[in-house]
């Protein structure tokens, strides 16, 4: 697995287009990846998300991926797309990437960051099936992540939850009009243990949730202050 990172400029009209529009970036990262086997207009094994500076409002993308990315497309057509190297700290490389080799164990404690879709599956009785249903109160949030944690090799420990927006954009066209999509984002940062070291790694290269096309599920693990 690989994971980069790529500074966006926030001054570039279309990186303010695409963070408005998560399909349009969605297109953007698949660029990166021409040889990606795809499934349903997805590519196989690519998660993003677009993590925003809380003071400098610097955006931070985020990609992991099976396939060594190739961003180069970014800088020869692009050319204010990502944050000039005038206005980053000294010798840091805008974009980057590095293979993500994750060894966990058990028992281990460990800080998150999960930008998710939680939803439930309901028909108009009310029963879990059918077309799917934003959860909006934090307590069914929180029993949704302690739900998906179980079945993920882990326990939630603590968590801040921020329920960020509806995200919208265009998922298609027809000769009429756009057709727009809603979905609700909620990131998670809190503290996990591990259980099960070995289905937690493959639910992190796998994404959590549902619209992982769309800039949600892809789990962030880091050592715990």
């Amino acid at each position: 697995m690989y994971l980069s990172r790529l500074i966006l400029n926030p001054r570039s009209r279309q990186v303010r287009n695409e963070l408005a529009d998560p399909y349009e970036l969605h297109r953007t990262v698949c660029r990166a990846f021409p040889a990606a086997n795809y499934k349903d207009n997805e590519p196989s094994g690519i998660l993003f998300r677009v993590d925003v500076h809380p003071h400098t409002r610097i955006p931070t993308l985020l990609v992991q991926s099976r396939e060594e990315p190739n961003w180069d497309f970014l800088s020869s057509e692009k050319k204010d797309y990502l944050l000039g190297e005038n206005a980053l700290p000294l010798d840091m490389e805008n974009p980057s990437f590095q293979e993500l080799n994750l060894r966990l164990r058990e028992g281990q404690t460990l800080a998150f960051r999960l930008r998710a879709n939680p939803t439930v599956k309901k028909d108009r009785e009310g029963k879990a099936q059918g077309r799917r249903v934003g959860l909006t109160r934090e307590d069914d949030q929180i029993k949704w992540l302690k739900r998906k944690f179980e079945s993920a090799g882990a326990a939630l420990i603590s968590v801040n939850i921020f329920a960020e927006r509806i995200a919208r954009g265009k998922i298609f066209m027809t000769e009429d009009k756009d057709k727009q999509i809603h979905i609700l984002s909620v990131q998670f940062d809190g503290v996990l243990q591990v259980t099960n070291p070995d289905l937690l790694v493959h639910t992190a290269y796998a994404g959590i949730g549902s619209a992982k096309s769309l800039g949600f599920g892809l789990l962030s693990l880091a050592r715990a202050a």
